[in-house]
């Protein structure tokens, strides 16, 4: 079949015809190429190369987009560079098949090259020194267009560009894009640049865009399709939103915080780092099902639309999530868009300073955001999921090749950088820090930097010894396990040491601040602990009354596993400071998998009796997520129904004898997620089938559609009836086909379960990846184990594809969603098996499948230990 493109020169920029009878045998490696000095995906060794001969790159891109999702993007690139010499050929990336590439120009000159090994080959006879130009026709790679039926967006972290384009895709190879695209006359386009101008034709329409700021191959991004349209002008700056939500509602309690949110980042950045915002434009577009929280691409960040547009039931933990999100995509633009990593070891950098100034932002850009409280709730138990693991990573990895720089990306980074940022900025001081991160930006500003070259510039701020410090925290995997040993005398405290180690058993030594809270009956005395040796004492101790009990990190700011004494479960609602209860739950928690001090009941019984105490509504939310999580996992199935008509019971009177509606709806949500018996699911059918929420609370669309599928996948009567309503109900064509999407996994009939499963081999059934994750949560929901547990070893044979076809994020996903239910031996078996079988297996993914793991293994030898 033939696809025909006129002929026409539209903008300076050649569009060409394109034909099946084009062979891709036309073109060949050149006399000078060695198919043994190209590699696969992009080498440190071959980045340096291009990084130390190469300067001043700019892309002229033009694609055509045409309506129908399927048919192929012609494009014509124009790639300009300065070239420093002509020793060797020159490797552009463009990682799709020979018959994508048409033609290439070099110079004015055609040249006969191919793609090989994702590389094409520009022979060096064909350069010269200085200025050079390569003109290409091709046919766009589909990987990372993220195409639907009426809209696509690119999404090119960490090394996707060349999916798309031929490029130099590394990230200190930054440049800048003159984009034109040809769209459908009602589309809508977001890019880099402003917009210059538009063409219409009787068929199509033309979008010229300005020259972007100098960015990174990752950054480059458009978005088009049927959107929506909103502006504002905030704090003298217009913004420019695209987005597909159709509830009005949402729209009307949404927009304004959403502009007024990234106008105070805006704001605060450029306060804190004394360099105004540093791009031409400042727009995004919100993406329905994103596959992240959102991608800081410079003058058009992309969203996930379920978590900026809320709903009058939003939680305020919803609402701090989006502002954290806001302000995290927006300090991107200064750490990591203005000074970008050097290599993608680094890109946690990117990651820990969005997030830690996203949590400073948060703190006066939303009311009663109680900033230490979120930043422990948030950071530490995401943290620790991953560094208690045997696959756990330290912050900064060895990274060999691009192709694997998605497996960099993880908790490690986004959730431990910043606690260990936080310790940084406590042992510097806070002045001092401010001053290091403002002189980095200036000194690196539009260009590329290293971590040894951050710490080299904050280590001359202070005495500390940086580089010792960090050794462990930054270059190492893994937490302590603090210990402590209270002496008194004639009821007033003799000494109180403390002690730490790897959890490991290694005799390292995190340095770092944390306090420790002497609890009394009538009151709480905090003290300060330096943790700088592998035991310490706490001179301020001396001479103090015996407390009750000593409770671990009461500011919620060290790292570690700390110790939990028995009275700490019957007294912990008695702590006034909201931090110090957060931490007890997360220190109790931590304890119980360790198999140290506290049982999985003995835990779960103690959260019971707070359902209706915690006044937090963070701290609500913490604890009733370890609760369900010790209800499904670390308890056995009798012990599990035995209990379950207790718990819904005091589920529901802890549901009426709340007064606040968020916190109704939060225990709703967990009355919902443990219901066993008929009368719990009876009461939830009843709720969903009126739309009659629990009096006081209020629940939405999204969560109607919640309950439909709670009731489907525990096999209540006439499932499918209940779920077709319940898309009827739904106007928003999105969140139609997502749920169409999910009502195989959820079907009652186990072949139909398995024809979904076995789809998922096909990438093309994934590319939905929050979707696809969705409904492998359902489909090994703990009620379905028994006959999904047949899935694990084909899931864990799918995994190097997955990494493979698969956004970043989605590796781990994929096993987390396939895992996170299991605690028997033969679910364990499997995954040892696995690993036993494949010795020279990826070790970034097995390390992935160890982290997503370790909470079957815990849940085995606990269950084990219980009986």
């Amino acid at each position: 079949m033939k696809h025909k493109y006129i002929k026409t020169l539209r903008n300076g920029l050649l569009l060409f015809t394109v034909t099946a009878s084009i062979s891709c045998s036309s073109f060949k490696m050149g006399p000078e190429t060695k198919a043994g000095d190209v590699e696969t995906g992009v080498s440190k060794k071959l980045a340096e190369h291009r990084r130390a001969v190469l300067q001043n790159l700019s892309y002229n891109l033009h694609l055509t987009i045409p309506a129908q999702k399927q048919a192929p993007i012609a494009a014509t690139e124009k790639i300009s560079f300065v070239l420093k010499n002509t020793a060797d050929d020159l490797q552009l990336d463009f990682k799709e098949k020979a018959d994508h590439l048409k033609s290439v120009k070099v110079n004015g000159k055609p040249v006969l090259v191919s793609i090989t090994k994702e590389h094409i080959v520009l022979p060096a006879k064909a350069l010269k020194t200085g200025q050079n130009q390569v003109e290409i026709a091709f046919i766009a790679g589909d990987l990372s267009l993220n195409r639907n039926e009426d809209y696509l967006y690119t999404l090119l972290v960490p090394d996707r560009a060349r999916t798309v384009f031929p490029c130099f895709d590394q990230p200190d190879l930054k440049a800048t894009f003159e984009l034109t695209l040809t769209l459908p006359k009602n589309w809508k386009a977001l890019a880099n640049g402003a917009l210059l101008d538009s063409t219409v034709t009787a068929n199509d329409k033309t979008y010229r865009f300005q020259k972007s700021d100098t960015i990174s191959t990752y950054l480059f991004s458009f978005a088009v399709g049927k959107f929506q349209h909103v502006s504002q002008a905030v704090k003298g700056r217009t913004m420019h939103f695209l987005h597909r939500e159709t509830d009005q509602k949402k729209l009307k309690l949404s927009l304004e915080p959403i502009f007024q949110i990234h106008g105070d980042a805006l704001a605060f950045m450029e306060d804190y780092t004394q360099i105004k915002y540093p791009f031409q434009k400042f727009d995004f577009v919100a993406i329905p099902d994103f596959q992240y929280g959102g991608m800081e691409h410079v003058g058009a960040i992309q969203y996930k639309a379920s978590t900026l547009f809320l709903d009058e039931g939003a939680t305020q933990d919803q609402k701090i999530s989006r502002s954290s999100l806001l302000a995290h995509e927006t300090a991107h633009m200064w750490f990591g868009d203005l000074v970008t990593m050097e290599w993608f070891n680094d890109v946690w950098m990117k990651e820990v300073f969005a997030n830690f100034m996203a949590d400073k932002i948060t703190q006066v850009a939303v009311a009663n955001a109680n900033y230490d409280l979120k930043f422990l709730t948030d950071h530490f138990p995401a943290a620790y999921g991953i560094d208690r693991t045997a696959g756990a990573n330290p912050i900064r990895q060895n990274l060999d090749n691009l192709q694997d720089a998605g497996s960099m990306y993880g908790n490690i980074i986004y959730h431990k950088a910043p606690i260990m940022m936080r310790q940084l900025e406590r042992l510097m001081g806070e002045e001092l820090f401010k001053q290091g991160l403002r002189q980095y930006l200036k000194t690196y500003a539009n260009g590329n930097a290293t971590w040894p070259e951050l710490i080299q510039i904050l280590d001359a701020l202070t005495p500390q010894d940086l580089q010792a410090w960090n050794q462990v925290w930054v270059n190492e995997p893994g937490r302590p396990v603090f210990d402590y040993n209270l002496k008194t005398a004639n009821g007033a405290i003799t000494e109180l040491r403390i002690s730490q180690k790897g959890e490991d058993g290694s005799a390292r030594v995190w340095p770092q601040f944390f306090e420790v809270a002497l609890v009394y009956p009538n009151r709480v005395e905090q003290l300060t602990v330096n943790a700088n040796q592998a035991q310490v004492t706490v001179p301020a101790a001396v001479g103090k009354a015996g407390p009750l009990f000593v409770l671990f990190n009461s500011t919620g700011q060290g790292y570690g596993v700390f110790p939990v004494d028995a009275k700490l479960l019957s007294s912990m609602y008695s702590l006034k400071s909201p931090v110090e209860r957060a931490s007890a739950y997360i220190n109790l928690y931590e304890n119980m998998l360790n198999g140290r001090s506290v049982t999985p009941r003995q835990l779960l019984d103690a959260y019971r009796k707070g359902l209706a105490q915690e006044p937090e509504e963070l701290n609500l939310k913490l604890m009733t997520g370890q609760l369900s999580d010790i209800y499904w996992r670390f308890l056995s199935s009798a012990e599990r129904n035995k209990l379950a008509p207790e718990l819904e019971k005091e589920l529901v009177q802890a549901v009426q004898k709340q007064a606040k509606p968020n916190f109704k709806k939060l225990l709703f949500k967990t009355y919902q997620s443990i219901a066993l018996t008929k009368e719990a699911q009876q009461q939830l059918y009843q709720i969903w089938k009126e739309e009659q929420a629990p009096e006081g609370a209020k629940l939405t669309e999204d969560d109607y559609t919640s309950l439909a599928l709670a009731l489907a996948v525990r096999d209540y009567p006439n499932s499918a009836e209940i779920l077709q309503q319940q898309m009827s109900r739904i106007p928003n064509p999105d969140r139609k086909q997502r749920m169409q999407f999910l009502l195989p996994a959820l079907s009652g009939d186990v072949k139909v379960r398995d024809a979904f499963f076995a789809s998922l081999k096909n990438p093309e059934n994934r590319e939905k990846e929050s979707w696809v994750l969705s409904a492998l949560g359902y489909l090994h929901h703990p009620l379905r184990t028994a006959t999904s547990e047949k899935y694990l070893a084909e899931s864990l044979n799918l995994l190097t594809e997955i990494q493979q076809t698969g956004d970043i994020f989605f590796p781990y996903g994929w096993l987390s969603a396939t895992f996170g239910s299991y605690g028997t031996t033969s679910a364990a078996n499997t995954v040892r098996s696995f690993l036993a079988q494949n010795p020279e297996y990826n070790p970034k993914l097995k390390a992935k499948i160890q982290q997503a793991a370790d909470g079957l293994f815990r849940a085995e030898k606990l269950l084990k230990e219980s009986k």
